[in-house]
């Protein structure tokens, strides 16, 4: 019915969107109530339901979606891009709807639009934006009283890619789900990107038959109903541990952001910039290694008598994967954990992830569910110390570096917290 409308109301509706959005996204910083990254999309879509499309306007768009990376892969391909190009992009990581408007209203002017989207979002915003590339990076267990069973997931993400034939896919295909994703997709750019958590993905998402691995290789033991077998591609890119063999030869990589896991990131994004937007590979590159935080993330910061190293992770394979990022010579580890809307209410997951080896590391159990986490340390058996409130449990600490883990709720209410605190350096 929307697109029935006649074109001056439509004009019209579009118009009194934008400007109350952008009314309300300015209110929101002034009062201090957050960046308006959320706000202003949440009002414009009300207004006006046609408005995601309208703003998209045909520019060239890519997608960046999966379980874990999706923050970092379009900050990095956002900069990738933006070395030929202006570019739109939700950098503050808000990946639903009211975000993703937000950035596009943000970015109006702007020649091309990268987003990070959440998993369920993909499908809808594919439909509205029509872009030119989707990047998939891999598919675990999350939030299950929000995201559900991981298959369905597959099987929407799989349902997209054949609703837009036409469109660059770049697909970590080493990642089962994400390669049955891919598999069948005309245009498809195939990365290596790693692995790390494979608990997921022990089975094939197509046919239930059982997956097996070996160092570089995996393969369904049973075969798709077409008679063919469902086994991983070729790799047009692989990331290695010293860096990036690409179809025209091989660089190296040197990040300043921490992890096997980043590798993989930086790899897939500068294949899209370069596949999709034909960025020059030494642009990309560079693009990629200039990224130093991720809204906040990774970024050491100043408390008094300690330097405090934040990281961020979410779900059982971001947990695993940041847990090997933790630098075991710092003086002191606090690792805090929320269970709310935006972290997922079923803490479950803690026992997925092994806390078995922290050193001689001081470890802290902080958070609103300190003592869930408490619990599962005691089981890990890591000798651990019970302080609830992060900035007491930083300041328990002995002087000097902490690393902070923290998930998603909880990495927020500690940033605030630290910009009251009279003896914080940002």
């Amino acid at each position: 019915m929307n697109l029935r409308l006649p074109g001056p109301i439509r004009r019209l509706r579009s118009s009194v969107a934008t400007t109350a959005a952008t009314l309300a996204t300015k209110a929101s910083r002034a009062t201090g109530r957050g960046a308006g990254g959320m706000i202003g999309g949440l009002i414009a879509n009300a207004i006006d339901p046609t408005i995601m499309a309208d703003l998209g306007g045909g520019r060239p768009t890519a997608l960046v979606t999966g379980t874990n990376g999706k923050s970092t892969t379009t900050r990095m391909l956002a900069a990738a891009v933006a070395k030929t190009q202006s570019v739109a992009t939700n950098e503050g990581g808000d990946n639903m709807d009211a975000g993703i408007i937000s950035a596009l209203l943000a970015g109006r002017d702007k020649d091309a639009i990268i987003l990070e989207v959440d998993e369920l979002h993909v499908p809808a915003v594919a439909d509205k934006l029509q872009p030119q590339a989707l990047v998939l990076l891999n598919l675990t267990r999350d939030q299950l009283d929000r995201v559900g069973e991981i298959n369905s997931i597959e099987r929407a993400l799989r349902s997209t890619v054949e609703a837009h034939p036409e469109m660059l896919v770049v697909a970590n295909c080493d990642d089962v789900l994400m390669t049955s994703v891919a598999y069948d997709a005309p245009n498809v750019v195939w990365v290596s990107a790693g692995a790390g958590w494979l608990g997921d993905s022990v089975t094939c998402p197509r046919t239930g038959g059982h997956v097996v691995r070996t160092d570089d290789d995996w393969y369904a033991v049973k075969p798709l109903a077409d008679g063919r077998q469902f086994r991983r591609p070729t790799p047009d890119w692989i990331v290695t541990d010293d860096g990036i063999t690409h179809p025209n030869g091989q660089a190296e990589l040197s990040l300043k952001l921490p992890g096997r896991a980043n590798r993989g990131n930086a790899t897939q994004a500068i294949a899209a910039a370069v596949e999709a937007f034909d960025v020059p590979f030494d642009q990309a590159l560079a693009a990629a290694e200039g990224i130093d935080n991720v809204a906040g993330r990774y970024t050491t910061v100043e408390l008094g008598e300690h330097k405090v190293h934040l990281l961020l992770a979410k779900n059982p394979a971001g947990w695993q994967e940041a847990l090997t990022m933790v630098d075991r010579s710092a003086d002191g580890l606090v690792i805090a954990v929320n269970a709310k809307q935006g972290d997922g209410e079923d803490l479950s997951w803690l026992w997925d992830v092994r806390f078995e080896d922290f050193g001689e590391l001081e470890v802290k159990a902080a958070g609103e569910r300190a003592t869930d986490l408490a619990v599962r340390l005691v089981y890990a058996g890591i000798t651990h110390e019970h302080i609830p409130d992060t900035i007491a449990a930083i300041r328990a600490c002995p002087p000097g570096r902490v690393e902070v883990l923290a998930n998603y709720t909880a990495l927020h209410d500690l940033k605030r917290a630290l910009t009251k605190e009279e003896d914080y350096r940002g």
